[in-house]
């Protein structure tokens, strides 16, 4: 006895017997299920990527804090070591201006030995424009290298 000998409906006389209904639903239920242990194993792909996601941006919230904490930290220090040296320069900086003056070179250029580094001249620089230059008659022809001043 088979099954469709039991159930009546699934007996016919046409061109589609109960047994080639019977195949194709089943042949539809494999389908259907391969479709939704398809759909299953993207759903726990997905689950899992999320996971991965939150994971990250925990680590990074973390590394976040963690750098706002140090750079807290950094700007405390950085305040504390320039209050330090604002004291130290209201303290010494009448000294250290004395000792500047007190030690400065006024050797004329003509009698000073310039030739190490460490000991080049420290003349004044003549900063004024060349319109200016011209104007005060400090320009003209070099006839002389070492004359300041052209001729009137």
């Amino acid at each position: 006895m088979t099954i469709t000998d039991l159930i009546p409906g699934l007996k016919g006389s046409g061109s589609r017997r109960a047994a080639d209904k019977l195949a194709e639903l089943r042949y539809e239920n494999r389908k259907l299920l391969t479709r939704q242990m398809a759909a299953d194993d993207y759903f726990a792909l997905l689950m899992q990527d999320r996971d991965e996601v939150y994971t990250a941006w925990t680590w990074a919230e973390q590394a976040r804090q963690e750098a706002e904490t140090a750079a807290a930290c950094m700007q405390s220090e950085r305040d504390e070591w320039r209050d330090e040296a604002l004291r130290l320069r209201a303290r010494f900086g009448a000294q250290l201006a004395a000792e500047a003056n007190a030690n400065r070179v006024d050797v004329p250029p003509m009698v000073r030995d310039t030739s190490a580094i460490e000991d080049q001249a420290t003349g004044p620089i003549d900063v004024t424009t060349l319109w200016e230059a011209r104007d005060a008659g400090l320009l003209g022809p070099v006839t002389d290298p070492g004359r300041v001043h052209a001729a009137h």
